[in-house]
């Protein structure tokens, strides 16, 4: 089993531009092998292996134009052509869309790094070749400090599995797969079933409740702030355009305006990191209670999206995300997760007699079944019928 460890990067201003650079390189490589791929296609070749590819990729090193190319390392152009064979692979075995052009404005910045070169201790990382010195007191720069301490495993049977260094809009973190034996517990509890709505986030079998997050007041406060400051640089946009000969009208970024929107993609990742951190919260709580199995709905969330009063709010609660979570955490601790049909009348069927209503509304938030005459909580009743669905 593969598990994937994500942490932030401290590197001073040097590394971030070498970073940076690196970034830049793996972006150009990119675009460089579907620029090949595309011509080739256009006289009428065979596809193009990654192998012919770097065959031209080293002859064009040879020359003036291109010798900037051996100051990196050639792990990161070797797995970036790599990557757009693949997507232009796919493309033709109708797994993708058509590969885009990688461009400095709209692209992640993310680079390779080769699992046998890449070195990890508590507190550092090494990375290969940001400096093309060889000398005891340069290769310091390639150690870069990491944000947390003793966190991804290390030592000389570690195995590591795709290692890249990826640029958030914030802050540098490293990425990388480590391969680790399952957990299985001697003992389980009994199965659970969970009910996703909007009202409460999550609702247990068990008796479990938890809120939405986004009905929290420091939530509400973080939302609050971005919708003021983005009506402040919409009004900074209006007040610097400009008109042109034709008539058309420009918009003009000022350092005021660059400024903003820096505060705003803060805001936004504070936003983000507090959802997905309450996400984490609840799957890891719910999977140390050591369920023998979790079973789950499979909801229409594209279908659910069109309902234009509760869009915002199913969107909001990125069911996907819990979900995702969950999957990968019960394979950790080898508890099976069982997905209900999506047709399966989870709501609309009584957990005690089992008789089935023939419409529920949404407004109707206490079930009551016109058989046994028994009243509880509808997405409590909800939740019994997935556990029960395992059976």
């Amino acid at each position: 089993m593969i598990r994937t460890y994500k942490v932030m990067l401290l590197p001073n201003n040097k590394q971030k531009t070498k970073l940076f650079q690196c970034a830049g390189v793996a972006r150009w490589a990119y675009s460089f092998a579907l620029a090949q791929q595309q011509e080739n296609d256009k006289q009428g070749g065979q596809f193009l292996s990654d192998g012919e590819l770097r065959k031209r990729l080293t002859q064009l090193k040879q020359t003036k134009e291109y010798s900037w190319l051996n100051q990196f390392s050639n792990n990161i152009t070797k797995q970036a052509m790599k990557d757009a064979c693949q997507a232009y692979k796919n493309f033709f075995e109708g797994r993708a869309k058509f590969p885009k052009f990688k461009t400095k404005k709209r692209t992640r910045p993310s680079f390779y790094q080769d699992t046998a070169k890449i070195k990890v201790t508590d507190t550092h990382v090494k990375l290969e070749k940001l400096t093309p010195s060889k000398k005891k007191n340069r290769q310091k720069f390639n150690w870069i400090r990491l944000a947390e301490r003793d966190r991804i495993p290390h030592g000389a049977n570690i195995k590591y599995v795709n290692p890249r260094i990826v640029f958030d809009g914030l802050h540098w973190f490293l990425t990388v797969g480590v391969e680790e034996a399952e957990v299985k517990h001697e003992t389980y509890s009994e199965g659970i079933g969970i009910d996703l709505g909007v009202k409460s986030f999550a609702t247990v079998s068990n008796g479990m409740t938890f809120p939405n997050i986004h009905h929290m007041p420091q939530v509400k406060k973080l939302e609050k702030q971005i919708k003021r400051m983005q009506r402040k640089i919409s009004r900074k946009y209006e007040m610097n355009k400009i008109q042109t000969e034709r008539g058309e009208f420009r918009y003009r970024k000022t350092e005021n305006i660059k400024k903003l929107e820096f505060l705003v993609l803060k805001k936004r990742r504070r936003l983000k990191n507090t959802q997905l951190n309450y996400t984490h919260h609840i799957t890891t709580t719910l999977v140390k209670t050591k369920p023998a199995y979790v079973v789950m709905e499979d909801l229409n969330t594209s279908g659910m999206l069109k309902n234009r009063k509760l869009s915002k709010a199913i969107q909001q609660q990125t069911f996907h995300e819990f979900k995702r979570q969950m999957t990968y955490k019960c394979a950790w601790h080898g508890i099976e997760l069982i997905v209900a049909d999506r047709f399966y009348p989870s709501s609309k069927k009584c957990s005690c007699c089992g008789h089935v209503k023939e419409k529920l509304s949404l407004s109707e938030r206490t079930y009551r079944c016109e058989a046994c005459g028994i009243e509880m909580d509808r997405d409590l009743n909800a939740s019994i019928n997935l556990k029960n669905y395992a059976k």
